[in-house]
């Protein structure tokens, strides 16, 4: 490859302070022939990222060190990117040979999408336990770890949700004792005061001075037990004076 004659001056020319530009020519020293080159070598494997995500190109790229170990990206597959290649050269003189390579490169993408939908068909078929009759010992083992496994993260995620609702449930049980407790202290405080408003009505009821129509009564003798005191209040009419202390036999 040959570069103006402007880049081979410029070239030549050494690092002077910063990053000046340095001689395009092989290494001699190994050690930063090694160290270039791996530099180098990731600044064109993060280019070739970088083309493919920001352009959505499709890109493959292949590098072989200096020791014959090679190094490879590609955002597709490398060799399905050469298989493109390989058949847009060939067809390079058909002017259709572009869209018709595309074409086929979708059929085959789609082919395999449609593979992995089966797969994963089967696999939720085995999960359920249907048509493992075909299966040999060394799948069923397999399948049977993976259940396991399955089965042990959904158990943990059960327990955890259990104890997040447990956790739930104790904090309102004590917050409903605190309400009770509240309440039990309102209704005692209501009580009390009515109680007090009760024993300031009777207070004021039986003050000295207070009007009465009945008079308080005077203990009487106990007599015999074929006798009962009927004690009849006295009115103030004269007339019914005489049914004061009447005694009734009891036959």
């Amino acid at each position: 490859m040959e570069f103006p004659s402007e880049f081979s001056e410029a070239s030549s020319q050494k690092r002077i302070g910063g990053r000046g530009k340095i001689e395009i020519k092989r290494i001699e020293n190994t050690t930063n022939r090694q160290v270039t080159f791996c530099k180098r070598r990731n600044g064109l494997l993060k280019k070739a990222y970088e083309l493919s995500v920001l352009c959505d190109a499709e890109v493959a790229l292949i590098v072989f060190s200096s020791r014959g170990r090679l190094y490879e990206y590609a955002n597709n597959s490398v060799r399905g990117t050469i298989e493109r290649y390989k058949k847009a050269s060939s067809d390079s003189s058909h002017p259709q040979s572009v869209s018709e390579v595309n074409t086929q490169f979708y059929q085959q993408e789609a082919s395999k999408l449609r593979r992995q939908i089966r797969e994963i068909q089967v696999s939720n078929r085995h999960i359920l336990g249907e048509g493992i009759s075909d299966l040999s010992f060394k799948d069923l083992k397999n399948l049977e770890s993976k259940l396991e496994k399955s089965i042990s993260r959904v158990r943990s995620k059960k327990n955890e949700m259990l104890f997040a609702e447990i956790e739930y449930m104790q904090k309102r049980e004590i917050e409903l004792q605190n309400d009770n407790m509240y309440l039990r202290a309102k209704i005692a405080e209501n009580e009390g005061a009515q109680q007090q408003q009760q024993q300031g009505s009777d207070h004021h009821f039986n003050m000295p001075g207070s009007s009465s129509v009945y008079e308080a009564l005077p203990s009487q003798p106990a007599y015999d037990r074929n006798f009962l005191q009927v004690n009849v209040l006295e009115p103030n009419h004269q007339s019914y004076s005489r049914f004061d202390h009447t005694a009734l036999q009891l036959v």
